[in-house]
């Protein structure tokens, strides 16, 4: 056996395949102009059902092709490749919406909701923020009060990927005491009397992301929605945030990865005192050392993948990965605007989109205070 495993398989390197020919002809020519609209079309989400790339890593029984983080990673990767972290964060917004449904859900709530979703013909979102505190968890205020077969709840949250066109909504909601003992989550349908959408949020970047608030005034939830066991949903929260993170150390390595090549790029075409920038030693030495840390935390992350994927418990290791390749990211971003120069600062040039979309990725998830604290507790301190 050879000491040097590669990661990805040959069904990992068709499906890379695939993802790039689907990004090639129903994304990378429009991109532009949907970053500019704020938004891209929902059928979108239709052809990625039917091109088999939303059902990667959920369960085959319904509708998906079973679980791979590999595949999964593969396929980020690629759709990462378009520059768009906005699009791939909303297209992907069902990979942290439905897995709570899949693990903890009521049979009949599974075969109502997943199929639909990872064909595309609806639309999963996740909503566990609230404007009183992002982090904050366990203090959430949203609440579900019980009335017969029903939840009454009343509630706000806010910056909610794909919440202003999602069907289906993961809401957590407090059905108990105070703290994170009384948390719940329930699958809530958009059509509810009484629950609301507010207009599209702007923001600093991930320009073409649905995100929006969302306002429940005495929603009637049926108790069959409940995803789990009442006042345990906290503990459903933390063990999804595990794939979210993981998800968002692979797009923050791949934000790294383009603003490594376009600056490549970029210094072999660039003259600047009679001679290509990338004859220049300062120039030379930045990107060495801007390939180097991506290197590693490319590495560091396909090795706390591998240890997701065989079953052992990495909150310590996600954690120290998502912190990680952030850090990377926001190195690497910073380094290719300046090398860019006055250009790195115009619209036109994709380092500009990559250093905005790149800041959220450092709060998403847990920010990376967040994850010190949870990397200090794994640590026994």
């Amino acid at each position: 056996m050879s000491l040097y495993t590669a990661y990805f398989n040959e069904t990992h390197q068709q499906v890379r395949l695939t993802t790039r020919k689907f990004v090639d002809q129903h994304i990378r020519p429009y991109i532009n102009n949907w970053e500019e609209a704020g938004t891209f079309p929902r059928e979108l989400y239709t052809l990625a059902g039917e091109a088999g790339l939303l059902g990667i890593d959920h369960p085959e029984a319904l509708g998906g092709s079973g679980a791979d983080v590999f595949m999964k990673i593969a396929a980020s990767e690629e759709l990462m490749r378009v520059g768009s972290g906005g699009l791939v964060a909303s297209l992907g917004s069902l990979d942290i919406g439905l897995p709570p449904i899949e693990n903890w859900g009521s049979q009949e709530l599974k075969e109502r909701i997943v199929p639909s979703v990872l064909s595309g013909q609806k639309i999963a979102a996740l909503a566990i923020t609230e404007a009183s505190g992002g982090s904050d968890v366990a203090n959430l205020k949203t609440r579900a009060v019980s009335e017969g077969d029903f939840y009454r709840v009343n509630g706000s949250k806010t910056f909610i990927t794909s919440g202003h066109r999602a069907d289906y909504y993961t809401v957590a909601v407090r059905t108990g005491d105070v703290g994170y003992g009384g948390i719940s989550l329930l699958l809530i349908e958009r059509e509810r009397a009484g629950f609301s959408v507010g207009k599209p949020l702007k923001k600093m970047g991930w320009w073409a992301s649905d995100t929006a608030e969302l306002f429940f005034n005495d929603v009637l939830v049926p108790k069959s929605n409940l995803i789990g066991v009442e006042n345990a949903g906290f503990f459903v929260i933390m063990s999804n945030f595990q794939k979210e993170r993981l998800n968002l150390a692979v797009m923050a390595n791949m934000t790294s990865q383009l603003a490594l090549e376009e600056s490549v790029r970029y210094v072999q075409q660039r003259e600047a005192f009679g001679k290509p920038l990338s004859k220049m030693q300062v120039i030379r030495h930045k990107l060495a050392n801007m390939a180097t840390e991506l290197e590693a935390s490319k590495e560091f992350t396909y090795r706390v993948a591998a240890q997701i994927a065989d079953g052992i418990p990495a909150v310590k290791e996600v954690s120290m990965a998502k912190n990680f390749a952030t850090q990377v990211s926001d190195k690497l971003t910073y380094e290719a605007v300046q090398i860019f120069g006055g250009m790195g600062f115009m619209r036109e040039s994709l380092v500009e989109r990559l250093y905005r979309d790149n800041r959220i990725l450092s709060i998403g998830g847990g920010t990376h205070e967040i994850m010190n604290e949870v990397i200090a507790k794994q640590l026994g301190l």
